[in-house]
């Protein structure tokens, strides 16, 4: 059985399938996205790997939620239902660049939404660069796999549970905490030198 947090969230569904994409399932959809002739679907998938934010949120995206010279996405939460909730996400340079150069986002309305597209419809794209990316199906191959896998790619990283919990716009820190919970590198070399000594 997998441990799950207070709030009941896991990284497992009920059948044991795992539902995060793990680091090099990652780095893969990111190479993918980033060979996409598709300039578009480069950025859309992009954006998502480097933010954390659901499909949804990344298609309310506007040319004025780019902050560019500060560096990060104002993301709107769309799951605080009647509450205005944005959060600040620091970006890459790299896809600041290339928001830029595919949607001009300098030179749009701030109204203008980057990606006119349906969830659904984006939701098949995204898993489109998933299966280029050779990540086999299953509820990890999926956008909501690709936002765990962002959370987990944090936590490993060092960065302190509390932004990850602001940059992923969990509104409690039980919810954020289930990325403590994945086997990381360093667990399994402790498990290594376990098995050595046998």
């Amino acid at each position: 059985m997998h441990a799950t947090g207070l709030s009941g969230a896991s990284l497992y569904s009920q059948s044991g399938q795992r539902k995060y994409l793990t680091g090099p399932e990652r780095a893969r959809f990111i190479a993918a996205a980033q060979a996409c002739p598709r300039a578009e679907l480069r950025t859309l998938c992009l954006t998502l790997a480097y933010t954390g934010c659901r499909i949804s949120e990344a298609l309310a995206l506007t040319a004025g939620s780019i902050e560019a010279e500060a560096g990060f996405i104002a993301i709107r939460s769309l799951k605080k239902r009647g509450v205005l909730a944005v959060r600040e996400v620091p970006v890459p340079a790299n896809l600041l660049n290339a928001l830029e150069q595919v949607h001009r986002v300098s030179r749009l309305y701030s109204s203008t939404r980057l990606w006119p597209l349906s969830r659904s419809r984006a939701w098949q794209l995204v898993k489109s660069i998933m299966d280029e990316a050779g990540i086999a199906n299953g509820i990890h191959a999926t956008p909501k796999g690709l936002r765990h896998g962002f959370g987990l790619h944090a936590v490993r990283s060092g960065v302190p549970l509390n932004l990850v919990q602001r940059w992923l716009g969990h509104a409690r820190m039980e919810t954020t905490a289930i990325y403590l919970q994945a086997i990381g590198s360093e667990e399994r070399e402790i498990a290594q030198r376990m098995w050595a000594a046998d």
